[in-house]
Formats: structure tokens, C-alpha cells, sequence
């Protein structure tokens, strides 16, 4: 089985601790989604034959699309491949964009599941990083969610602010809680060379969030992610049971994926290709039927690399009779004498040949993965 993502590289502004390739001249649209459609076509035999199970449109900012342009999309992918009954299709939005007519519209589409990216319930928060959705829109967008049959809502909300207290962020989590929301995605705020937050930051215009409060704000989420019933299945990602982002979850499992649209990653297996991460660029290319994307075949080292990297961020964690069964005892060996330390120091649970982060792990998951790597 297989998924497919979207990528709509599109937003009215631009976040300032945004560094994804999105562009504001909406007026691409309806060129990006005949080019999109093209691409499904030319990408069909990609996968296989593989059975899709997860549709994810992610961005940039889906919602700005409407309904025709998404039913374009559907109509060339439910006549290109086989698509699951039940498969998970997954829309991302901002809130200020779910208005109850948008909202009602797309009722109609193959939609069940929708991501909303709140990052903050707190106005002063949203203004700061160039947000232009309020919380009170935020907190509307998921109750209208709600009222048009959407059962599976996510949201996103990211700690760490500048300026943000612990106090506060228990504050947003209070509030998204009770909102009954059936996933959290939840990130601490990193600084992205280039982005405007970073060029605030250089400049001393804001401080980062210490490492301490850091850890505590990671805690208070644990805690209260827990007390509230749901399941820390992967660092970031928390979800009431039966309701984990299985999009997400195939690209922990090294599932193959297509991905269309500017900048979208690919994956089957045997090789990485990414999109060129230019509109114009990626139009053009797909228009005169020439080269629009990289690729890169993967070695039996890339493909352990990738499996720690992602594996180890879960709460399955590593599976070692997977590394010897995928890649030979050869690495089984090396993963054990390159995580003994983190054994030894509570970092890691070993038991019944899987490695689990610990909750003290968690907070230096980096450090863990980038020891296990091998080169």
C-alpha cells in the first residue's frame, strides 16, 4: 500500500519562522493544478500498482484552493489508482480560511480528515510570528469543523515562543483540550537560518526560549496529553487511540509515497526524488515533458540511516530484528555498541530487542539518532 501528497505551495503571507518553499502569487493556481494533474499522470507507474491508503494535501495552505480545483486532483487520482474504501484523505488549513460556506462546500469531497494550523490560541503569539488568523477564529474553525461532520480533526500549536511563559503554553494546551480534537501535532519553535524570526533573533530584537524552559513546556505536553487519553506515538504527534495520522505513520514505516506539486518528496523504496521547488520552474517542466525533479538511489547505508532517523522518534522505537533481517547483523551490532551509553544513563529502554526513547530521551532525540547513524 501506498500514499499520495500534494503539495499546494501557495499563502496569502508568509510566516516569519517559516522556511518551506510557498509563494504568494496566487494567481498560479489554476496553472499549478493542470500541472499537478499532469504530473499524477506521469508518475502513475511509480508506485507500482500499490494500493493507495492515505491522500494528504499539505502545503503552503490547501484551503486556499476551492472545490473544483480539489475535485480536478481527485478526479485524476480515483481514475489513476486504486484508492483504499476506507483510506485517510487529509486536508491542511488555516483557520481563518473554515468559514461554514467553505467549510460546507467541501463537505462534499472525499475529505475525513482535517489538519488545522492553529501554532497559538494567544493573539499577541499569532501577531508575532505573522499568523493572520486570530484565536478566536481558531477556536470557531475547529467547533465549524465540528458542526460540518468532520470527525478526525488535528491541529498544530508550537511551543517556545518568544516570550512565552510555561505558564502560558499550559494555558494553550487548556484550551486546545477542550476543544475535542482528536490529534495534536506539537513542536518546539526552531530557528531557521534565513527566516525573518531568525533575522529577529540575530538582531536581538527577541530572545529564544532556554533550554530549561524548553524541556519543562516538553514535559507539561507529555503530562497533559497523557491526562487528557491520548498517545504519544511519536515525538511531536499525539492522538486519542484509533486516531494517529496514519499519512505520517507510513513515512515512519518507510512506506512508498508519491508526492506531486513543487518541492514534493518521493519515495519507493529504492530511491528519494524530490521536485524542483520553483512554480514557474516546475510548470515549464512539466508542460514540455522535461526533467522536473532529482533523484537519488538509496545504499543499504542511506536506507539504515533513514530507518533510525525515523524509527527511533516513535514509540515503536528500533526494531533490531528488523535492522538484522533489512540490512544484516553487521548493523544490529553497531546500533548495540553505539547506543550502550544511553542504555547505561536512562536515555533509552532496551527490552526484548526494540530501543524506545525514555522521556529524558526525548528531550536529546538528535543527539541519540545522529549517534546511531552510520556513514
Amino acid at each position: 500500500m501506498a500514499g499520495i501528497y500534494i503539495h499546494i505551495p501557495f499563502c496569502k503571507k508568509r510566516c516569519t519562522y517559516c522556511d518551506f518553499y510557498t509563494e504568494v502569487a496566487t494567481q498560479f493556481i489554476p496553472t499549478l493544478i493542470d500541472s499537478i494533474v499532469k504530473e499524477l499522470h506521469i508518475r502513475k507507474d511509480y508506485i507500482q500498482n500499490e494500493t493507495i491508503k492515505t491522500i494528504y494535501f499539505g502545503g503552503g495552505t490547501p484551503s486556499i484552493l476551492n472545490k473544483s480545483e480539489f475535485k480536478m486532483i481527485f478526479d485524476a487520482i480515483f481514475s489513476l489508482f486504486e484508492v483504499e474504501s476506507d483510506a485517510e484523505i487529509t486536508f491542511e488549513a488555516n483557520p481563518d480560511d473554515l468559514t461554514t460556506d467553505y467549510l460546507n462546500t467541501i463537505s462534499f469531497l472525499p475529505f475525513n480528515r482535517i489538519s488545522i494550523g492553529i501554532q497559538s490560541f494567544e493573539d499577541e503569539d499569532l501577531k508575532r510570528i505573522n499568523r493572520r488568523h486570530t484565536s478566536n477564529e481558531a477556536i470557531n474553525a475547529v467547533k465549524d469543523a465540528q458542526m460540518v461532520g468532520f470527525k478526525n480533526i488535528s491541529i498544530d500549536l508550537i511551543y517556545g515562543l518568544p516570550f512565552q511563559s510555561v505558564d502560558a503554553w499550559r494555558n494553550q494546551l487548556d484550551v486546545a483540550f477542550s476543544l475535542g480534537i482528536q490529534h495534536i501535532s506539537a513542536y518546539g519553535l526552531t530557528y531557521e537560518e534565513g527566516t525573518e524570526l531568525w533575522k529577529q533573533r540575530e538582531e536581538g530584537i527577541i530572545d529564544t526560549i532556554d533550554d530549561e524552559t524548553m524541556n519543562k513546556m516538553y514535559e507539561l505536553l507529555l503530562e497533559t496529553v497523557s491526562k487528557n487519553g491520548f498517545e504519544a506515538y511519536e515525538i511531536s504527534n499525539f492522538a486519542q487511540p484509533g486516531f494517529r495520522s496514519k499519512h505520517n505513520t507510513s513515512y515512519w514505516k518507510n512506506e512508498i509515497y508519491i508526492g506531486v506539486g513543487p518541492s514534493a518528496h518521493s519515495f519507493n523504496l529504492e530511491s528519494r526524488q524530490w521536485n524542483v521547488n520553483s512554480i514557474n520552474q516546475y510548470i515549464k517542466a512539466i508542460n514540455e515533458n522535461s526533467n522536473y525533479f532529482e533523484k537519488e538511489d538509496l545504499s543499504i547505508f542511506d536506507k539504515y540511516n533513514d530507518y533510525i532517523m525515523v524509527s527511533l522518534r516513535t514509540s515503536d522505537g528500533i526494531d533490531l530484528e528488523f535492522i538484522k533481517l533489512n540490512f544484516g547483523d553487521e548493523f544490529v551490532h553497531y546500533c548495540l555498541q553505539n547506543i550502550k551509553t544511553f542504555i547505561d544513563s536512562e536515555k533509552v529502554d532496551y527490552n526484548n530487542d526494540k530501543i524506545r526513547l525514555t522521556s529524558a530521551g526525548n528531550q536529546i532525540s538528535n543527539l541519540i539518532i545522529m549517534q546511531l547513524m552510520k556513514v
